[in-house]
């Protein structure tokens, strides 16, 4: 299950207290102020963990703390910081504030980390405030408080190669026949509800993701058909294969829909690379390329012509910016 919506609330650790203490020995009644600082508090970072693909333990778990420090002892001796606490989010999450929308990092490469919330300072001892007018203060800091705050998280996938289609028009089936992706398939309309990734091979030693998107409908970019939540998934991919269905009364018309909901949502993605497949060719039907020009016309159920589409995807992926 892909759950690429999360909301948390993240406490930092609370600094430790100092301490009042004043040196007790054998043969020095009145010993100094040798109260100890307190311990910072723990930071709170998000990890990119690249084994993770989907946000779904933050439905169960949505409220992280890390450890206070401890307070200071005697002895200037400073109490123990807490550990920071480091919470780890698949590739591809986006960090934002949850009321102004306002995105506060973009966690995209594996190991990159971001501090959300940072650990309050230690408070000082009394060994800190003494002065020549008073040599044995009564004086002490408390410890600072971490910071506490709400995030909204949202993952867009990372693919190098986009399917984008209406619904029924094949694409389940595409990356079924060339990933070892297993999405559910059928003969009707949003059979795929969420994205699914398959890694494609295109030779030896070369392979590339491809993304199975939920079909786009006629006011997508407004939310039909739940078009946002899948749109931004989009976003990311390096190049759009557009998968048009053979069968299709209109397949322009199809097309312009589809073009015309992308930039609808972003006009950015119709600079894309892209290619323009027909699916479905072992039903025979095919529309004049003189009136609908389509580079690559397939079969995921035969294979014809799925080869030389991946090939050409392979080839158009060396030339696209990462």
């Amino acid at each position: 299950m892909l759950i690429d919506q999360a909301q948390i609330h993240l406490k930092a650790g609370d600094g430790g207290s100092g301490v009042i203490s004043f040196r007790r020995e054998k043969y020095v009644p009145r010993g100094g102020p040798d109260g100890g600082d307190g311990g910072r508090g723990g930071d709170v970072y998000l990890s990119v963990d690249p084994q993770l693909n989907t946000l779904l333990p933050f439905r169960y778990k949505r409220i992280f703390k890390a450890p206070r420090g401890r307070h200071g002892s005697g002895a200037r001796k400073t109490g123990k910081s807490g550990e920071d606490l480091y919470i780890p989010v698949p590739p591809g999450t986006t960090v934002k504030h949850p009321e102004t929308g306002e995105v506060l990092a973009d966690l995209t490469e594996p190991g990159q980390t971001f501090l959300a919330a940072k650990g309050g300072k230690g408070g000082r001892g009394n060994s800190h405030f003494a002065t020549p007018s008073n040599r044995a203060p009564h004086k002490y800091e408390p410890g600072v408080e971490g910071e506490e705050i709400d995030l909204a998280l949202e993952l867009k996938l990372l693919a190098d190669v986009g399917l984008v289609g209406l619904p029924n028009a094949g694409k389940s089936t595409l990356l079924s026949r060339v990933s070892n992706a297993r999405p559910k398939i059928a003969d009707y309309p949003f059979t795929t509800l969420e994205p699914h990734l398959g890694i494609v091979s295109a030779g030896e030693f070369a392979s590339f993701v491809m993304a199975d998107l939920p079909g786009l409908i006629e006011g997508a970019h407004q939310g039909k058909g739940l078009g946002l939540r899948f749109l931004k998934h989009i976003e990311r991919t390096r190049v759009l294969l557009f998968l048009i269905d053979s069968t299709s009364s209109d397949p322009a018309a199809d097309m312009v829909t589809l073009e015309r909901e992308l930039g609808e949502y972003d006009p950015a993605l119709l600079e894309r690379p892209r290619l323009v497949a027909l699916s479905k060719a072992d039903l025979n039907q095919s529309p004049d390329p003189a009136t609908f020009p389509w580079d690559h016309r397939i079969s995921s159920v035969t294979g014809e012509g799925v080869p030389e589409l991946i090939r050409h995807l392979w080839s158009l992926l060396q030339t696209s910016p990462t």
